[in-house]
């Protein structure tokens, strides 16, 4: 396994690759990798001949007052995941490699980032926008692995493959959990002892609404107020939302709609002390299928 900075120097191992008619798996990350990175990783290494992990804590991507300087790191782990699982090659650049004196590109996809996550992170889908244009070019994957606990972020970048044309497939992955149900995140280190206790209300009020939809639920409110409900029966948790948007465009359905007659994505964001916590479910009416 190699680990690279450069960007440059990369882009031509990879087009090396490539020439030679090796297919490219990439599986882009911040790092601190868990056990949902390493799935994604696994699933690259069945469906590729090379598989680049890339190790980048991004500084495009957080607001002012996020946590881009305290965000967890462990490098020496993380390559030594990479190295057991068969990864060919970590690209870890620095924000001087990727963004150098006079950076001043822009990528965004403006209507599909402002809702979600995006209303109280007005910045975060450009810059993952940005990154991940820059991590598809320097590479070439033929795939990318994506997890979609962050389903907003998969949608997006979507979007942004599909609009341009770009050469290569998104793939989403399902979203690991620990054994009572919490999403894995890096951030989930950040929890204390009673925040930790206290996650679970997250996913409890999601498989409640999941329940709900399951059981015949259309209206897209009634779903909201049941997550709502339910996190407000956790006095650590705050919700800062709950929303049920079209997958396609990610057009918030419980403003147009007063049924579900499509594909959805469930999603929440809730906060435990200083650590912001997101979740989500999709579902298709089974009549919708037909």
């Amino acid at each position: 396994m190699e680990t690279i900075a450069s960007p440059l120097e990369t882009q031509k191992l990879c087009a090396s690759w490539r020439a030679a008619g090796l297919k490219i798996g990439l599986v882009p990350t911040m790092g601190y990798l868990h056990a949902g990175h390493e799935s994604l990783i696994v699933k690259a290494l069945a469906e590729s001949d090379r598989v680049v992990v890339s190790i980048f804590v991004n500084p495009t991507q957080f607001g002012p007052k996020e946590d881009l300087d305290k965000y967890p790191r462990d490098f020496q782990r993380d390559q030594s995941l990479c190295r057991s699982l068969g990864v060919s090659l970590i690209f870890a650049p620095s924000p001087d490699d990727m963004y150098p004196a006079g950076f001043a590109t822009k990528v965004a996809v403006p209507s599909m980032a402002a809702t979600l996550c995006g209303r109280n992170r007005p910045n975060h889908f450009d810059g993952v926008c940005l990154v991940c244009s820059k991590l598809f070019n320097v590479v070439g994957p033929r795939k990318a692995y994506f997890g979609l606990k962050d389903a907003q972020q998969y949608f997006v970048l979507a979007r942004m493959v599909r609009d341009l044309n770009l050469d290569l497939e998104l793939v989403p992955c399902p979203t690991v959990r620990e054994p009572d149900g919490l999403a894995l995140s890096s951030r989930n280190a950040y929890l204390n002892e009673a925040e930790r206790k206290a996650a679970t209300v997250l996913s409890r009020a999601l498989d409640r609404a999941k329940g709900a939809a399951l059981g015949g639920q259309r209206d897209p409110k009634a779903l909201i107020d049941l997550i709502a409900a339910t996190v407000a029966e956790e006095p650590l948790a705050r919700l800062e939302y709950a929303q049920v948007v079209a997958t396609g465009d990610l057009a918030d359905v419980s403003a147009d709609l007063s049924t579900i007659d499509g594909e959805i994505l469930v999603a929440a964001a809730l906060w435990l002390g200083q650590t912001r916590l997101i979740d989500n479910f999709l579902f298709t009416p089974p009549e919708a299928r037909r």
